[in-house]
């Protein structure tokens, strides 16, 4: 029986029904979007990549510089980022017409050396955003804003917060400006004129006035910041960003209004317990919540100061090995929480772990009856 031949196929072509089509490149719209894409997922590498392959074939576009900017900065390329955001505006000569306001929001980020160009950036950026408000308010005609109008304001808010962060910051001369005081309440007055209950504001109202030694009008400002969103669900889309709410709660403690203090700190480590400053603050107030009990000798929230003491030395711990495990920046914050952890230990109050029996009152039986107790400060 002979051999059988094997069969062979013969090779068919490669069927591109419109070769041409599927040679072109992609449009720039398509890459400005992946390039986006990219940034909000921190793949800042490849975003670069897309980034210069639009700006081969457009060099003058505006959005492919912003964005290499943000690469840029946020890959710590300080001094290229400052450099890409000033072409974006005036009078650099590829600057657009109108320039983006938010360049001018990057390069006064970028100066913090010099308070008066960050002024005049901020400025500008205001400027252009509220030009914007009234183009969408004749738009609209009666009929509604438009889906970005709340972003616009939100975006004049924060720059308008920005300048009084300067106005108020003690290490400008700024500060001691017999004109600063008037400056703030103007900036914040218009803040809130362009967005009513703006949280942001409100907090940056309660700030000046706290600082004005008016901590009943701080208070209220707090109150009405915080009513429009502490019913919310801990992952509603409606809560202010994680830093706000935290900004919030160093104003309550400020105030000594620890119980609002902890529900915003529950919320927020409802949705990320790895917070280093969350756990810091939560420190801070149990700590704080310690010295009123002990030196008034009253429970507070029904907890001695001991059990108050005990809970503090348990969030100070965690903010320290989460500080450490994250590497985090801070190193004031982590500074003060080690201070505080060694006023703790005078005291007596060990970590949880190292206590007799694991009840949280091993730690205190050298110290509840000492003469001395009275005399050791918390403070």
């Amino acid at each position: 029986m002979g051999r059988t031949r094997t069969k062979t196929r013969k090779a068919k072509p490669l069927v591109t029904a419109n070769t041409s089509e599927a040679a072109e490149p992609p449009s720039i719209p398509a890459l400005l979007q992946k390039a986006q894409s990219l940034i909000v997922q921190c793949d800042y590498d490849m975003a670069r990549m897309f980034v210069q392959r639009i700006l081969e074939r457009e060099p003058k576009s505006a959005e492919a510089r912003e964005m290499l900017g943000v690469v840029l900065l946020e890959t710590g390329e300080i001094d290229a980022a400052r450099q890409t955001f000033t072409t974006l505006v005036p009078p650099h000569a590829d600057a657009p017409s109108p320039p983006p306001p938010s360049a001018y929001l990057y390069l006064a980020q970028l100066s913090d050396e010099d308070p008066q160009a960050a002024l005049g950036h901020y400025q500008a950026a205001v400027d252009l955003l509220l030009g914007q408000l009234k183009g969408k308010e004749k738009a609209a005609d009666g009929a509604g804003s438009s889906d970005d109008e709340g972003e616009v304001k939100a975006n004049v808010v924060r720059a308008l917060i920005g300048m009084v962060e300067i106005w108020m910051d003690p290490s400008y001369d700024l500060c001691f400006d017999p004109a600063a005081e008037k400056t703030c309440e103007d900036l914040l007055n218009l803040a809130l004129q362009t967005d009513p209950g703006n949280t942001e504001a409100l907090q940056s109202l309660a700030s000046v006035r706290l600082s004005q030694q008016r901590p009943d009008d701080a208070k209220q400002c707090l109150e009405q910041a915080w009513v429009s969103w502490k019913d919310l669900d801990p992952d509603s889309s409606n809560l202010p960003p994680i830093p706000s709410r935290l900004s919030l709660v160093k104003l309550f403690l400020e105030l000594s209004l620890f119980t609002p203090a902890l529900t915003v700190l529950q919320g927020v480590m409802a949705v990320d317990d790895q917070e280093v400053e969350a756990w810091y603050l939560e420190g801070w107030c149990f700590y704080l919540m310690a010295e009123q009990a002990k030196e008034t000798g009253e429970n507070v929230e029904e907890l001695s100061w001991q059990e108050l003491a005990q809970d503090a030395r348990d969030c100070l711990d965690t903010c320290l090995v989460l500080h450490e495990g994250q590497d985090h920046p801070d190193t004031p914050m982590l500074d003060h929480v080690k201070e505080l952890v060694g006023k703790l230990e005078e005291v007596g109050v060990k970590p949880s772990a190292d206590e007799d029996g694991g009840d949280g009152e091993g730690g205190w039986e050298d110290v509840q009856d000492s003469d001395e107790d009275d005399d050791v400060e918390m403070s």
